[in-house]
């Protein structure tokens, strides 16, 4: 070896020694284990499926996973790592449950798979007293429930920013032997008997500035997605684009909020997919109105009134608005793990034919009339630009998802007189002022899927792929295969009047938080026997006697993992506080909307499964190990107080707000000794090469006679070697 080849290699060492530090010293301080483990993925996950190709062609590492393999985990606030149960009557959507820590619970199957759990179950007259801002005068009102369930979410705890989700979940529903369920015997059979499925199992995502179900953090939060300064969020956008001094950690001039991704809403015999937004469009871009009696008749597209069944049907109707209406260019695929019925199989050649020459049928009462997904606005080309199926083209005969009749709802403060609210405030009563005023519309975009049975029978993998930017979508998929996609087109550029009044809204970039929970309700089509009473109600139907003996049922969760592309221009990123979205400091200032006396925000500290002590603790340099964590009874413990995380491997700051400064080394002190151990480290490198160019000149460059060069002839030698090879290096 050369003297310049040995130099070379000493470069090439200190350059990247000098990078790792300056890495070191400069990046976010959440670091992958010592072992390799990234902090939130789960060490039980199988190390074949740490990638996965998105359907865009593109390699997307694992960030996240839970296979839920310990069984008796606690999900009381402080225990979990990941997951906080909550105790608190379920407040939204006419619910009839009272959501309960010990109905959720991870146990081992039979056939030896750990899973999360939810357990729905009766419970007679389950009472509670909760402050109600919407009564007139606002006041504690006592209510009485008559079924106990669970909600968990990993709110202010792990949050992503797109990627690649996938869950694999059995559904509840009574399907026992002894249930009477007609749907019975043919798990590919499309579930029709919607009576024996009365829970709403969620699997959902929101924004971390609102907590669910705690009304103080989403009020004028949710499910804005917004970015622009007008009248409209200057009034009703809680973090609105008008703001220049919005305090609080956060961005200004940046408009913010919790809009919501629905992965799946179980609705009985049909899955609900959505994201809701705000705000919504304004009333000349919806759909018509029924006319008369006819509320609520679009939910079955039935309704008699014109155009008043689906948005763009009948084509002419809708064209003589001058512009287009709804969202455009909505993407919908049959669910192929239901059975092909040929009754339902449409011809693309046809159906495109058809929206080329315009629909007139208002209800798409023939079969290739209209597109399967009953959305005159829905993009009818090859799925992905390739093969022979049709987005929007129900080819298979499966379960085709159509456009949900429910489409937002508009939201008010309890003193609101505009007519829209629900429930006005009248002339005469006088304003409680329990709340800041606002009144919006908010959007959603949402299809409604069959099922098969083996969704309530068995496991099935539910998929969603989230890409944020204007180039972005949101893909939803059963089993692989995609049933439902929004384009980021359709959201940030919808259709426009001369006046451009259609507001456009940002395609979802918010840091979003998991939720799984299961509800029951008396307002959607999925409800329990005698709503609102017990179940069995006088105890002499014996169909709702079987459905009611069904209870306690269960929403099981085998695994849930994500995705992202973790390339060095994406836009995707893990943490509830990222600096382009902060929430920190916003929630430490606010605790008191996020939290309750039954619920309180407690930080979880290590937790994560562990196999080693390498999976809980981080080295930042190579020679300078620095133990944050042990892994004890498998789980990882900080041993540290400045270091914290699932892993122990997440460095807390010195001086952020909401932390506490602790003791042991933090990040700074471990890069400042690595550092110090690093140039330690490139003297001895140095002397050593230098040591050995010495020796291999002296047996290069030999004197006359035998005689060896003296010690600063050598040095001499080595110098002009250096400048006659001009400084360039050769490849080693």
């Amino acid at each position: 070896m050369t003297p310049s080849l040995l130099d070379s290699r000493f470069t090439r060492s200190m350059n990247v020694l000098l990078a790792f530090s300056a890495f070191s010293a400069t990046q976010a301080s959440e670091f992958i284990s010592k072992s390799g483990l990234r902090p939130w993925v789960d060490v039980n996950t199988p190390k074949d499926l740490y990638n996965v190709t998105s359907s865009r062609g593109d390699t997307w590492e694992l960030v996240f996973s839970d296979e839920f393999n310990v069984p008796g985990r606690d999900f009381s606030a402080g225990k979990d790592h990941v997951w906080t149960a909550l105790e608190l009557p379920d407040g939204v959507n006419a619910a009839l449950e009272y959501y309960s820590i010990n109905m959720t619970s991870t146990v081992t199957e039979p056939d030896g798979r750990g899973v999360f759990q939810i357990e729905a179950r009766e419970e007679p007259n389950v009472t509670f007293t909760v402050f109600n801002a919407y009564t007139r005068p606002p006041s504690f009102q006592t209510y009485s429930m008559y079924y106990r369930a669970g909600m968990v979410q990993s709110w202010n705890k792990f949050c992503f920013q797109g990627g690649f989700v996938e869950v694999s979940a059995k559904l509840p529903g009574a399907v026992s032997a002894s249930s009477g369920n007609p749907d019975l015997g043919n798990n590919k059979a499309r579930v029709e008997n919607i009576d024996y499925y009365p829970t709403w199992p969620g699997i959902w995502f929101m924004g971390n500035l609102g907590r669910a179900l705690f009304t103080s953090s989403t009020n004028r939060m949710w499910p804005w997605s917004y970015d622009v300064c007008d009248d409209t969020s200057r009034t009703n956008q809680r973090i609105s684009a008008c703001d220049s001094n919005p305090g609080h950690g956060l961005n200004k001039n940046q408009g913010r909020g919790a809009p919501e991704i629905d992965l799946l809403e179980g609705g009985g015999v049909d899955v609900s997919t959505s994201i809701q937004i705000a705000p919504g469009m304004p009333d000349k871009f919806r759909m018509i109105s029924p006319a008369g009696n006819e509320e609520g008749c679009f939910y079955g597209g039935n309704c008699k009134t014109v155009g008043a069944n689906f948005p763009g049907i009948p084509t002419a109707t809708y064209e003589k608005r001058g512009y287009k209406t709804w969202y455009q260019g909505l993407r919908y695929a049959p669910n192929t793990a239901c059975q092909s019925e040929s009754s339902e199989k449409q011809d693309a050649d046809a159906v495109i034919a058809s929206v080329k020459k315009g629909i007139t049928d208002n209800t798409c009462s023939s079969l290739n009339v209209c597109p399967a997904s009953h959305d005159g606005n829905s993009d009818l080309s090859l799925i992905d630009g390739k093969g022979t199926k049709h987005w929007g083209v129900n080819e298979a005969g499966g379960c085709m998802p159509r456009i949900n009749g429910y489409m937002g709802s508009y939201l008010c403060d309890p003193d609101n007189t505009f007519s829209k609210c629900s429930d006005p405030l009248r002339e005469g009563n006088t304003k409680s002022n329990v709340m800041d005023s606002f009144n919006y519309q908010m959007d959603a975009l949402s299809a409604n899927a069959g099922l098969p049975l083996a969704a309530y029978t068995g496991y099935m993998k539910y998929q969603l792929e989230w890409v944020t930017g204007r180039n972005g979508y949101v893909r939803w998929m059963i089993e692989g295969v995609p049933i439902y996609e929004i384009p980021a087109e359709a959201v940030e550029n919808p259709p426009q009047d001369d006046a451009n009044s259609n507001p456009k809204k940002l395609m979802l970039e918010e840091p979003m938080y998991v939720i799984f929970n299961v509800a029951l309700s008396t307002s959607w089509g999925s409800k329990p026997p005698n709503p609102g009473k017990p179940c069995r109600g006088d105890g002499t139907n014996s169909k709702t006697n079987k459905i009611c003996d069904a209870f306690p049922m269960y929403l099981k969760i085998d695994y849930i993992r994500i995705y992202q592309d973790t390339s060095k221009n994406s836009s995707m990123s893990v943490g509830c506080d990222p600096a382009s979205h902060p929430t920190k400091q916003w929630i430490d200032d606010h605790l008191e909307w996020y939290e309750d006396s039954k619920n309180k925000v407690i930080e979880v500290r290590g937790g994560a499964p562990c196999q080693s002590n390498d999976d809980c603790t981080v080295s930042t340099v190579s020679v300078a190990s620095i133990i944050t964590g042990k892994c004890k009874n498998n789980k990882c413990v900080c041993t540290q107080n400045s270091w914290a995380g699932p892993r122990c491997t997440t460095a807390l700051s010195d001086s952020g707000t909401g932390s506490t400064k602790g003791f042991g080394p933090s990040i700074v002190v471990a890069v400042v000794f690595g550092g110090v151990i690093i140039l330690l480290l490139a003297f001895v490198i140095y002397k050593i090469i230098q040591k050995r160019n010495l020796r291999l000149l002296e047996q290069a460059y030999a004197y006359p006679k035998g005689a060896t060069a003296t010690d600063q002839q050598m040095e001499d030698l080595a110098a002009s070697q250096t400048r006659s090879a001009g400084g360039d290096k050769q490849p080693v």
